[in-house]
């Protein structure tokens, strides 16, 4: 199976691995279990990868009833994109969220479905017994119900609904493989465009939004804000259950892990937490609503990228992308070079003697406006040009005074 077909889950392995330590014996049942049931789906993943294509359907939904099975042919037909309302509320809320996830990236990013060709949304629901995970499988997504403990119904979390199908925008689009740096800008723009398609969807300034992934998904036993933070990578939670939270927000701190399940392919889950603090720094410097100029930024990078994409690549291609998109110099560029310049990551070909990392001047709650960031690039340019002039003039004047030649210095030293 190639590297960009792996089963994308919300719920990352260094969760599940830490959970098999509990003392409760319920809790490292529940973990086992669902580990063992991802690892055998990979399997059938493999197969139906390479003998199934999309199917088109102008983005048709539907939704089926696994009754607690793991035997995805058997399941039910619960909610059809034509057929009345269930009563089964987990069928309702997958349903929903996949109309909206739709919509966004349609009426948005006017991208018809996650192929661009209209591909069908199907959805599972009632996945396998106590399941703690919801995965998108590069066909349909599935949902599991959480073993009520810890983990509740994932069809509850809409930005975890909308992350896993990005999975497959990605899949159609740069294909990026799904390990290492790759892999982690995989895992970064489901995180971003789920994000992206709750706020849309709650109509969320980025100064309202909470930037957070997954806060639906734990039950009220747990103590952690999320899966994960955007805003403040490795925040997220800090518990004796799950341990602290790994994600970085800076290259200094890039988790170099084993390219293996239990090392989470190279860390995936975990080194997403720099390009999303990028992202998070950039629609904070932008302001406004974070699906316009920062998600159509991200979206034609995505787009412009490729397999074996990494970070440098990704952050040069933002800023190129900035540029055509918005215009060289312009606040939205200078956000993109800020961003990347905060979480350790310089843009190539731009000198460190104009870095403009913190150049920008903020508004209120953390906006930069188009008129003060070319303000911040003026008054630094100028700067610059002022320090220019003053060594030109030096080395004028220089140049301009009689140095004494070998003659006369000969002469002096003999006192003549």
């Amino acid at each position: 199976m190639s590297r960009n077909r792996r089963l994308n889950c919300i719920i990352p392995p260094h969760i599940l691995y830490k959970l098999l330590e509990s003392e409760d014996r319920e809790v490292r049942q529940a973990a086992l279990d669902s580990l063992l049931s991802t690892a055998r789906l990979r399997g059938e993943r493999s197969v139906r990868a390479s003998v199934i294509g999309a199917t088109a359907g102008n983005g048709r939904r539907t939704v089926f009833d696994c009754r607690h099975g793991r035997f995805l042919p058997s399941a039910e037909l619960a909610r059809s994109e034509d057929g009345p309302a269930s009563t089964d509320e987990s069928v309702n809320r997958a349903f929903d969220g996949l109309a909206t996830t739709r919509d966004f990236f349609r009426g948005v990013l006017q991208r018809n479905s996650l192929d661009d060709r209209g591909m069908r949304l199907d959805g599972y629901v009632h996945f396998d017994t106590h399941y703690n995970n919801a995965f998108w499988d590069g066909r349909q997504m599935i949902f599991g119900d959480g073993d009520g403990r810890l983990f509740t119904d994932f069809t509850g979390s809409l930005d975890v609904i909308a992350h896993e199908l990005t999975h497959g925008v990605t899949e159609f689009t740069a294909g990026l493989e799904y390990h290492n740096q790759s892999g982690a800008l995989n895992e970064s723009m489901s995180d971003v465009f789920g994000t992206l398609v709750k706020q849309w969807s709650l109509n969320q300034s980025v100064e309202t939004a909470d930037w957070l992934i997954g806060a639906e998904v734990f039950t009220p036993e747990v103590d952690a804000d999320a899966l994960r933070s955007m805003k403040a990578p490795g925040q997220a939670y800090n518990n004796a259950l799950f341990g602290k939270d790994p994600q970085p927000d800076h290259m200094r701190n890039f988790a170099n892990l084993p390219d293996s399940e239990r090392g989470d392919y190279g860390g995936v889950h975990i080194n997403s937490g720099i390009p999303n603090r990028a992202f998070y720094l950039a629609a904070a410097r932008i302001g406004g609503f974070a699906w316009g100029a920062p998600g159509v930024i991200w979206y034609e990078s995505l787009k412009a990228s490729e397999a074996d994409t990494r970070f440098q690549d990704f952050a040069d291609t933002t800023y190129r992308k900035a540029e055509q998109l918005y215009g060289g110099g312009s606040a939205e560029q200078l956000a993109v070079l800020s961003a990347w310049q905060e979480v350790g990551i310089r843009i190539s070909g731009v000198p460190t003697g104009i870095a403009l990392a913190r150049s920008l001047a903020v508004n209120g709650g953390g906006g930069a406006g188009r008129e003060d960031g070319l303000a911040a690039l003026s008054k630094q340019i100028g700067a610059l040009s002022a320090q220019v002039r003053e060594l030109t003039e030096e080395v004028t004047a220089l140049r301009g005074k009689k140095l004494p030649s070998r003659v006369d210095a000969g002469r002096a030293s003999d006192g003549r």
